[in-house]
């Protein structure tokens, strides 16, 4: 049976060539953010770099902070850090957020079934 192969943002399917020209940047800037760790590429198993179309649109993002807003890479790198980070807090918030409304809706189905001598006590939302 043949599988489909499935194309996502996150697919790394550039070589460095294609990539540096897809960026608008020399090859060897690729390899020096990647060196900074600005971009991190898949690597193939002979050691080659293979890059997504996120890194793309990540380093075109690099390249016009630093060209545009005159940001050094040691900014840029912090910058791309705080950004994973507010990303990783904004997901982790929305699970909370989803965790908190199943245990409030648990928590007034129990109330709702209560019952206190002799008559049923009634949860109220508030």
């Amino acid at each position: 049976m043949h599988e489909m192969f499935q194309l996502t943002d996150d697919t790394p399917v550039y070589v460095i060539s294609v990539a540096a020209q897809l960026s608008g940047l020399h090859p060897q800037t690729l390899r020096q953010y990647y060196r900074l760790g600005l971009v991190s590429p898949d690597r193939t198993p002979g050691g080659g770099r293979r890059y997504s179309a996120r890194d793309i649109v990540l380093l075109r993002e690099v390249q016009r902070l630093s060209q545009h807003e005159n940001i050094n890479l040691a900014g840029i790198k912090r910058i791309l850090e705080l950004e994973d980070q507010v990303h990783e807090l904004r997901r982790r918030a929305e699970a909370l957020e989803a965790e908190l409304a199943h245990t409030l809706a648990a928590t007034a189905a129990m109330l709702g079934s209560l019952t206190y001598p002799g008559r049923q006590i009634e949860g109220q939302a508030r």
